[in-house]
C-alpha cells in the first residue's frame, strides 16, 4: 500500500488555534494524551491573550510544534517535538477522527522524525506512550522505534540518529537489547549446561543459544513486556516473502505440524527476547534472511501463565 501523504507546517495560525481547540474538546482524541489538559489550557491562553494571526512564536517555545496536514491540505493533527538536552521526546496526535485508521499517524510520524534529525539536530526522539495504546505502539515500531523501559502505565520507546540512518539506507532496524525472564533463562541454561556436558564439541545452535542469554537483559516475569517473545509465546513473523505463525517451544515440545518451533532451531534463537516490530538478520542455513515480528498473538506472562 502507497504510503499516504502528509506535509508538516510550523506555521501555526490563529484558525489553526481553535481548530487544536476543536480536536482536544473530544474524550476520544485525548483519552491517551497525559498533557491534554496543559495543551488545551496554554492554547486557550495564547488565543484569548494575543490577537493575532499568526501564533507560531507562542507555541514553539521548548521545542517545535507543527500542523500536520493531508494531500488535500486540510489539517488533520499536530505534532509537538519538546527538547531535552541533545534528544527530543516527540507527541503525535491524529485529531480528525474522521482519518482515523488510515495511516496518517505513521506518515506523520516519519515526516517529524525528518525535522527533528535534519532540522532539530536530535541525536535520539523518545515517544512515551500509554501502554493501552496499541495503535500508537504499532506505529511507532513500525517507524523504526525500538523499547527502551516502561512505567506502570507507560511504555518509553526511542530511535536514534543512527538507527535512523539505517533504516533510511533500507537496512534493518536492531533493538539495543533483547530480553528474558528469569524463569526461561534458567531453564535454557540447564539445557545448555546438560549439552556441554553430553557433547565434546556443542552443536552451533547451543553456542548461538548461550550468546543469545549472555547478552539479554534479564528481567522478572512480572515485569517482561507484553510485546516479548518469551519462551512458549506465539508470534506471528515474515519471513522469505511469507508469513507464519510459530510458538516457541522447548526442545522436547518441538512439533512443526503444530508449528511449533524449538528455541534451538536457528529462527527459535534468532526470535528469543525480540518484540513486536523488530526485524532481525539472521544466519540460517540458506545464508541470511530477515526475520520480521509482526506481532505477538500470546505471551504466556501477559496472560498470567508465569510458570509455563
Amino acid at each position: 500500500m502507497k504510503e499516504p501523504f502528509i506535509s508538516l507546517c510550523s506555521e501555526i495560525t490563529r484558525e489553526n488555534a481553535f481548530t487544536l481547540m476543536d480536536w482536544l474538546g473530544h474524550k476520544e482524541v485525548i483519552r491517551y494524551l497525559s498533557d491534554s489538559h496543559n495543551i488545551s489550557n496554554h492554547i486557550e491562553q495564547v488565543v484569548n491573550r494575543v490577537n493575532l494571526p499568526v501564533l507560531t512564536h507562542l507555541f514553539n517555545q521548548n521545542g517545535r510544534f507543527y500542523m500536520a496536514y493531508d494531500k488535500h491540505k486540510t489539517p488533520v493533527g499536530f505534532v509537538r517535538l519538546a527538547k531535552s538536552d541533545s534528544n527530543y521526546e516527540i507527541v503525535v496526535v491524529i485529531g480528525d477522527r474522521d482519518n482515523w485508521g488510515k495511516k496518517l499517524g505513521a506518515a506523520t510520524i516519519r515526516e517529524s522524525l525528518k525535522s527533528a534529525f535534519f532540522d532539530l539536530k536530535a541525536k535520539k526522539v523518545i515517544a512515551k506512550i500509554h501502554k493501552e495504546n496499541k495503535r500508537s505502539i504499532h506505529a511507532f515500531t513500525n517507524s523504526g522505534f525500538t523499547f527502551e523501559t516502561e512505567t506502570p502505565h507507560m511504555k518509553i520507546l526511542s530511535i536514534t540518529l543512527k538507527q535512523y540512518l539505517t533504516l533510511k539506507k533500507g537496512g534493518a532496524v536492531m533493538p539495543t537489547e533483547i530480553y528474558i525472564t528469569e524463569i526461561d533463562k534458567k531453564r535454557l541454561k540447564n539445557i545448555i549446561d546438560a549439552e556441554l556436558k553430553r557433547a565434546r564439541t556443542p552443536d552451533s545452535s547451543i553456542k548461538s543459544l548461550e550468546g543469545e542469554l549472555q547478552k539479554a537483559k534479564v528481567v522478572s516475569p512480572y515485569q517482561i513486556p507484553g510485546d516479548i517473545i518469551t519462551m512458549n509465546s506465539r508470534a506471528l513473523l515474515h519471513l522469505e516473502n511469507e508469513e507464519l505463525e510459530v510458538s516457541l517451544v522447548y526442545p522436547e515440545d518441538a512439533d512443526w505440524g503444530s508449528q511449533k518451533m524449538s528455541v534451538l532451531s536457528a529462527i527459535g534463537t534468532a526470535i528469543l527476547g525480540y518484540g513486536k516490530g523488530d526485524v532481525i538478520d539472521w544466519e540460517v542455513p540458506s545464508g541470511i534472511t530477515k526475520i520480521h515480528i509482526k506481532d505477538i498473538l500470546y505471551q504466556p506472562e501477559a496472560a498470567g501463565d508465569y510458570h509455563m
